[in-house]
């Protein structure tokens, strides 16, 4: 078959396979349940090869669209969705010419005559934050699926393209996307009391189990080569740091078109606010705003000051100056290069200086990473790391959808972390120097806030 031949086919069955697949309403039905907890409710949402739109419904478009070059089924989409905007048109030759927050190529790749081609296309579909979310059958089934074409039990196609997640990650970075993050689902495509449980939804999730999955989904996010300076907010929270507080200003460097510091302070029992005050009238240079929380905790300061801040960049720096200011830049700098969406401080790769940080805590944070790493589908070594850097908009898309997680983070740090995989955005450590205090001592407790850490981690576990 050449390239005609072949979507001639998919056109003069496109009707049939929609029957094929209402037959199979379990799996696709999975699908769906998975591409609505990926893709948040209220964006705009294209689907390529949208056959009749069960899949762009479900994930609930403020701004749907879909296209395929079927007109049989743009008709069928267009009749049960009358709320989206279905058009004929092909992905290798789109004419289609807006942008997205979200699309959608679910099964497609494996039809296509010229997948590059397809990929490239849809750059110009993109705007900075979108986001591309790909799932193909996993290679390793591609016997099965014979068998099950060869007995009637699913219809005969010409062969596929098996792409490998590998292949396919290879053809994202020739057209300049960056993937974010792999996750494999369906280890049982059919309903089975019991063992749909056990296997969907536990075995599924085992490093090893999951690579025999029916299903990859691929999240990727296009890179953008152009570079722009930003405004700056650093929030810096302080309990009981008034030995910090002129440092923080002392050591700050310059970057940004222009720096918001904006120190909040909470309960402390050592003037550390009269010492903001003083430090704001010593400074008039300096654009320096002094909040006080209203609440208690450092999540709870963090969000607050970030609500306040007019900075299209939003950072956090501790007041103890564990994480030196000086280091600042590269957090900025990997920002606006697009290398990352959330980046985050990791302090667990050069020497610490001698009580930097005590043994236990050690072990909780290499614990909490590997922890969060399986979570969230994204390699993260340090997930307490004070030190947190991120977009205002991604922060307010971030706050919007706080509820699904719940507001009960007292550190701050995993109600970013959350809000970062449950929009996909993509998280880039940046390695730090972590030093020993310079004034002052640990407000962590290790035991009691080590327990929470550890339920929150297993409320994500749910959730996610």
């Amino acid at each position: 078959m050449d390239k005609t031949d072949v979507q001639d086919f998919y056109r003069s069955t496109a009707v049939k396979r929609e029957k094929w697949n209402r037959r199979n309403r379990f799996y696709h039905r999975l699908l769906e349940k998975y591409y609505s907890f990926i893709i948040p409710s209220g964006k705009r949402v294209l689907e390529l090869g949208c056959g009749s739109g069960d899949l762009l419904n479900a994930v609930k478009p403020a701004y749907g669209a879909g296209i395929d070059f079927a007109q049989e089924v743009i008709d069928i989409a267009t009749t049960k969705y009358p709320n989206l905007h279905f058009q004929m048109d092909d992905v290798e030759t789109l004419q289609l010419n807006e942008t997205f927050d979200y699309i959608i190529m679910s099964d497609l790749l494996g039809c296509l005559w010229d997948a590059q081609t397809a990929i490239h296309n849809i750059r110009r579909l993109c705007h900075r934050q979108t986001k591309i979310v790909i799932s193909q059958y996993n290679f390793l089934w591609e016997p099965f699926v014979k068998f099950l074409e060869w007995i009637g039990l699913k219809q005969r196609q010409p062969n596929q393209n098996w792409f490998s997640v590998q292949d396919v990650n290879g053809l994202l970075q020739l057209e300049n996307f960056q993937t974010i993050k792999i996750e494999r689902k369906i280890l049982l495509p059919t309903y089975i009391p019991l063992l749909n449980f056990l296997f969907n939804t536990i075995l599924v999730n085992l490093p090893l189990l999951g690579k025999l999955s029916l299903v990859s989904i691929i999240t990727a996010r296009p890179l953008n080569g152009e570079i722009t300076e930003g405004s700056v907010s650093i929030v810096i929270p302080a309990r009981n740091e008034s030995g910090n507080i002129e440092n923080c200003i002392k050591r700050m460097p310059q970057f940004g078109s222009h720096q918001e510091i904006i120190f909040i302070e909470g309960d402390s029992y050592d003037r550390t606010y009269e010492e903001m005050q003083r430090i704001q009238a010593a400074y008039p240079a300096k654009d320096i705003k002094l909040m006080l929380q209203s609440g208690k905790g450092k999540g709870n300061a963090v969000r607050e000051a970030f609500d306040a801040a007019t900075g299209d960049i939003l950072m956090i720096l501790d007041a103890d100056l564990t994480m030196p200011p000086e280091e600042l830049p590269k957090f900025y700098d990997a920002l606006r290069l697009n290398k990352g969406d959330l980046i985050n401080g990791c302090r667990l790769v050069y020497p610490m200086e001698k009580n930097a940080m005590r043994f236990m805590n050690l072990l909780g944070n290499v614990f909490f990473g590997w922890i969060f790493s399986y979570l969230l589908g994204q390699r993260l070594k340090d997930t307490l790391c004070g030190t947190k850097v991120l977009y205002r908009s991604d922060y307010l898309s971030m706050k919007s959808n706080r509820i699904y997680f719940g507001n009960f983070d007292p550190f701050g740090d995993f109600d970013l972390l959350f809000g970062a995989a449950k929009l996909n955005l993509k998280i880039t450590e940046v390695i730090i120097r972590y030093r020993e205090m310079e004034d002052g001592s640990t407000q962590m407790s290790r035991f009691r806030q080590g327990w929470l850490l550890l339920r929150m981690s297993l409320f994500a576990a749910r959730k996610i």
